[in-house]
């Protein structure tokens, strides 16, 4: 079976925003649980914003109706596609872009925060992608996101049942040897010269009246968690 198959994102594209695609609504449905957190991190009225691996929109345009002046970008062109097409609809003000975190098509501290969620356990060169987040943030710019841990717990839950048994995501999403434990993760980041935040776990809290999950902060990081970092601010002279 393929593994880390990043085709599912274009293939569903057409119904991005439907709600008919139960692992889809998954993915909506996590935006709410994240930005409860994350938005006690940081202010994002009037701020630059980078939603780094967006597919169709569903951060970007929570983002958006915070006030955020919203930038999304995925290799995921057909997603992308939705994206821009249900920006429009929805008089949300967003640019969108086809690219990959590796080479961001972006100047030297061009935003104010990047964002970036469900995406790190899937990129090709972390350390790539981490060094191009610390380049286009600003001084006193802000990383925030989330990924899976590495270890038999979070592999159950993630391919075993989410995939495998009740079809949360479809089969072959994930590749748990992408997977990253929270110290990989923060060694990363301040090989980047970022300056790690505390990190915070990210789980189901209970369940819809269609069945679905709903989800948000847990205080183990076994599995999801959350985190955030910061890029030093500029000597003072």
């Amino acid at each position: 079976m393929m593994r880390n198959d990043l085709t599912i994102y274009d293939a569903v594209a057409d119904h991005w925003w439907s709600d008919d695609i139960r692992w889809v609504r998954t993915l909506k449905n996590l935006v709410p649980g994240r930005l409860s957190w994350m938005d006690r991190q940081f202010d994002w009225a009037g701020k630059d914003v980078l939603d780094l691996g967006c597919a169709g929109g569903f951060m970007a345009e929570a983002l958006a109706t915070r006030g955020a002046q919203v930038t999304g970008i995925d290799p995921a062109a057909q997603a992308i596609a939705a994206a821009r097409a249900h920006a429009a609809q929805s008089g949300n003000d967003i640019g969108y872009d086809v690219g990959v975190g590796e080479a961001l098509p972006y100047g030297d501290g061009a935003f104010d925060a990047v964002v970036c969620v469900d995406v790190l356990e899937h990129v090709e060169d972390l350390t790539r992608v981490l060094a191009e987040v610390a380049r286009v943030l600003r001084p006193g710019g802000m990383f925030l996101f989330d990924t899976i841990n590495r270890n038999p717990l979070a592999r159950l839950a993630t391919i075993t049942m989410a995939e495998d048994i009740l079809r949360l995501l479809p089969r072959g999403t994930h590749d748990p040897a992408l997977f990253i434990k929270p110290g990989e993760l923060r060694r990363a980041l301040t090989d980047a010269g970022l300056v790690a935040g505390p990190f915070t776990g990210l789980g189901p809290r209970g369940i819809t009246r269609r069945g679905d999950l709903t989800f948000g902060r847990l205080p183990l990081t076994t599995i999801l968690y959350m985190g955030f970092a910061r890029k030093p601010e500029l000597p003072s002279c």
